[in-house]
């Protein structure tokens, strides 16, 4: 299959990324051995994971989910050179402030998290090192300074953005450049069929504009499109499963409903036709998907190989920009 560019980086990676935030949490440890190991077996080389990972879960503190995969590359060392690792820093160290989350990405904040995220993952350098969430209390160029420090450190190969606006985007590529850094290569933002608006137009411009290469994340919304959550009675299927009810009450069931055509002329899950979109689109390298089995994983990597068609494509553009509309 095509790799696709991370910006000018040099890093190349297939048009699927692997999530993290399931390991640990809702994969226990063998079954996310099996997951990772079938993603490689099937092509895939980007992991995508944070120091906040599984965080939220009683009883852990952050960092599941890159001790794992940390154990899984001990386990099999050969395995570093066949994948890209990409982690985020911002969120572990965060607080709410007056109702809003606030990020902490002061520069010494960054080089501790840095160093604790190599250490859990088990290796020299992290290929992709992201502002998981943008600040507005600690300035850009002390945070892009701290990351590239650590590139010239060697311990970072190319710095991401995510969660951030287009205006903060340009903004952030601006002050790079004026202070000598190597500028962002990479965009992690919400997006996917369902919701589109969070992505296109002024975001995806941004990204355009400054060669950044594109990961969303919620690419299949939440099991959404995968066609999990198809009546109220669905819900509780899953943890995610309330995140499903407003798409259910929308236009989503539109959306469920190309999917299902489609899936019928391919033969194809609704899961791989969903991630096939949104591959397809402008300016996406890879979305990004987890999985909580080998079976799911399965239905994630045919994505890399589907290849839409033009018809396929204007059909799934019409019935998600419903949703949009409505």
């Amino acid at each position: 299959m095509d790799k696709r560019p991370i910006g000018n980086s040099g890093i190349e990676v297939a048009p699927l990324a692997l999530g993290g935030n399931v390991f640990g949490w809702t994969a226990d440890e063998p079954t996310s051995f099996a997951i990772l190991d079938a993603f490689v077996d099937a092509g895939g080389t980007m992991i995508d994971t944070a120091d906040v990972y599984s965080s939220w879960v009683p009883g852990h503190k952050g960092g599941e989910s890159e001790s794992l995969i940390g154990r899984w590359l001990k386990r099999d060392p050969a395995k570093r050179d066949k994948v890209v690792i990409a982690t985020k820093v911002g969120y572990l160290d965060g607080e709410m402030v007056d109702g809003e989350f606030v990020a902490s990405l002061e520069p010494d904040v960054i080089a501790r998290a840095c160093d604790a995220s190599l250490e859990r993952l088990g290796i020299d350098a992290i290929d992709l090192y992201y502002q998981h969430k943008d600040s507005d209390t600690v300035p850009l160029a002390d945070s892009l300074g701290a990351f590239e420090l650590l590139r010239e450190q060697g311990k970072i190969r190319s710095t991401g953005l995510s969660n951030f606006t287009a205006d903060r985007v340009d903004e952030a590529i601006n002050t790079a450049r004026s202070n000598g850094f190597m500028p962002a290569v990479a965009l992690q933002p919400w997006y996917n069929m369902v919701a589109r608006e969070r992505f296109e137009a002024e975001l995806r411009d941004a990204a355009i504009r400054n060669g950044l290469a594109v990961f969303p994340f919620y690419s299949l919304a939440n099991g959404f499109l995968t066609g999990k959550y198809r009546s109220e009675a669905d819900l509780g299927k899953s943890v995610r499963g309330q995140r499903s009810a407003e798409l259910l009450q929308g236009n989503g069931r539109r959306v469920l409903e190309e999917l299902d055509e489609i899936a019928a002329e391919t033969g194809a899950k609704l899961a791989t036709i969903a991630l096939a979109w949104t591959a397809a689109q402008p300016a996406i390298s890879a979305p990004i998907a987890s999985a909580t089995s080998v079976t799911q994983l399965d239905e994630l990597t045919a994505a890399l190989t589907l290849t839409l068609t033009l018809d396929q494509i204007a059909r799934l553009d019409a019935a998600s920009a419903e949703v949009v509309a409505a």
